[in-house]
């Protein structure tokens, strides 16, 4: 049998144009005939496309404000008829139903609708699509004879095959494109069913089970005083259903002998959705790295930057400007720095942008550039740039998978605030030994475990990360403050977790540590609370612990 089908009439009706007017006109360059919907057909004649309108195949105009356009069985029969089935061929010849063999739609963009601040519940019903998975189910499920784009990122290797196919796609193609389609509607069904359970009462929600990781979980204010949970909180989910959407196949994954692809979660913005501006693609570990990136300098209210490798920072600065932050952030250890993420959360200007190209970058990401900015980075022919809008409502769950399984965690979005600090010390905080803690905390918490992270309240000055004890990581922060000139005298210590011993603030008395912030919850905090008075060294409290395993 052979396995290739000729595209010779294609539907098409989508929310995001964009890349379709190319598309279209590439389709009609080989023969095929397309037939469109309202907004859909007024922009392709706008393209110079001769366009067929649904309502002159079905016979029916649309209606109820374009609620109802394509739900008809000339439409939709199309699509199911098996075309070597006689009895599917002959009803198809007594209903004068012609076939359809290429269904390109999106879907009306519920997601991004409900990411908006303040919509109404009436904005997001009218976002809804019916007939546009309609007819994705409809066609897919006739892959055998019919192909099913859903993303414009399909366009070119669609036209791509057809040109070297004689209008035709394989069998191969249209399965896969059909497994793309299902999974898209199973996402997008997944956020408008976690979207409309939101909008019930508490009554009501009490007589379901939570329908996936969105829904079902109450916030917990993690505190490492208290080692139970209370019997009143929430647990997790009884079940979670993963609904994943291929974006893109990556050259390998961590090492070269690894496959790889970036998958799409449907939920909107974070660094899959990220727009690239330049440069090479994309690959496994820049992906890991830049998420690590994004998500240390979102926890920064200041003007920020974070200098990223191997998912740690090298290093973190604050300052009035761009520029200054970078720089500031640079000389916590330029040398790790050579092949990092450069983040930043704010516009990045052209002083900026020409610092960073001073030293060997792979990535920059920041919410927006200047066209100065972009400019001068362009030159650097490789290095990629992402804009990423600032966050947005994320799933609150993290996944991490073992073999037969999944560990599934809240995420660690605790921030802190200088009231939230306890004194444990005879010795008081100054105003900068506060915001020195406070910077110093905030980035332990994006430093693989066991954690330590010097700072003033400009920049890190050390970071020792991944260590088996916790003397041996202040050790490392201390070498690499030492290396690059940086003094640790009047400096905060931050610790991810508490210290088991008094050891660790020993350690910091040697370096002239001014202040140490950390958990507390250890059997033995009187011992490291008489060693810091001891050593007249503040030492403050969090109860709250930041593994980053």
């Amino acid at each position: 049998m052979n396995d290739l089908r000729k595209i010779k009439r294609a539907l098409i009706s989508v929310s995001d144009k964009n890349g379709l007017a190319d598309f279209a006109k590439g389709l009609t360059a080989l023969g095929v005939d397309i037939i469109s919907t309202g907004g859909t057909a007024k922009s392709l004649r706008e393209a110079g496309l001769n366009v067929t309108d649904v309502s002159d195949v079905t016979g029916f105009p649309e209606m109820m404000d374009g609620r109802v356009k394509t739900l008809h069985p000339k439409v939709h029969g199309a699509f199911l008829a098996l075309r070597d089935d006689p009895a599917h061929v002959a009803a198809m010849e007594q209903h004068a139903i012609e076939p359809i063999d290429l269904v390109v739609v999106n879907l009306y963009p519920f997601e991004q609708t409900v990411a908006k601040e303040g919509v109404s519940l009436e904005e997001a019903v009218e976002n809804i699509d019916i007939g546009g998975p309609a007819m994705i189910r409809s066609a897919s499920k006739n892959w055998r004879d019919v192909a099913v784009a859903t993303d414009p990122r399909l366009y070119q290797e669609i036209l791509d095959e057809m040109n070297g196919a004689g209008g035709c796609l394989s069998l191969r193609t249209r399965r896969r494109l059909a497994v793309l389609a299902y999974t898209r509607t199973a996402s997008y069904d997944l956020a408008i069913s976690s979207y409309l359970a939101k909008q019930l009462s508490d009554d009501d929600l009490a007589v379901l089970e939570p329908l996936n990781p969105l829904d079902g979980l109450v916030f917990i204010e993690s505190n490492a005083f208290d080692s139970e949970p209370a019997e009143n909180e929430e647990t997790m989910p009884e079940r979670i259903d993963l609904s994943l959407a291929k974006i893109t196949d990556l050259r390998y994954g961590e090492n070269p002998h690894q496959l790889a692809a970036l998958y799409q979660t449907g939920e909107t913005g974070g660094l899959a959705g990220a727009e690239q501006l330049h440069g090479k693609e994309m690959s496994f570990n820049n992906y890991v790295d830049a998420e690590a990136a994004w998500d240390l300098i979102g926890d920064l209210a200041e003007r920020a930057v974070a200098i990223i490798k191997h998912t740690n920072p090298s290093g973190v600065g604050v300052g009035g400007s761009n520029e200054e932050a970078y720089r500031r952030a640079l000389s916590t250890d330029p040398v790790s720095a050579f092949g990092g993420i450069v983040a930043f959360n704010r516009k990045v200007d052209a002083v900026a942008a020409s610092s960073v190209n001073e030293v060997f970058t792979e990535v920059v990401i920041a919410p927006d550039f200047d066209d100065d900015a972009l400019e001068i980075f362009r030159a650097k022919k490789n290095l990629r740039i992402l804009t990423i809008k600032p966050k947005m409502a994320s799933s609150p769950v993290q996944f991490k998978q073992i073999s037969g399984g999944m560990l599934v965690q809240t995420k660690d979005v605790h921030t802190l605030a200088a009231a939230d600090l306890k004194i444990m010390t005879k010795k008081q905080p100054g105003e900068a030994d506060i915001e020195a803690m406070i910077l110093a905390w905030t980035v332990c918490k994006h430093v693989k475990s066991n954690a330590i992270v010097i700072s003033n309240e400009h920049q890190t000055i050390g970071v020792g990360s991944g260590q088996m004890n916790r003397v041996d990581s202040i050790r490392i922060a201390a070498m690499r403050a030492e290396r690059f000139g940086l003094q640790t005298t009047g400096a905060a210590l931050a610790s991810d977790a508490f210290f088991p011993f008094r050891d660790n603030v020993d350690e910091a008395a040697k370096l002239g540590i001014a202040a140490i912030i950390q958990p507390g919850g250890s059997i033995k905090d009187a011992e490291s609370i008489e060693a810091a008075d001891e050593h007249g060294i503040v030492m403050a409290f969090t109860g709250v612990r930041h593994f980053n395993h």
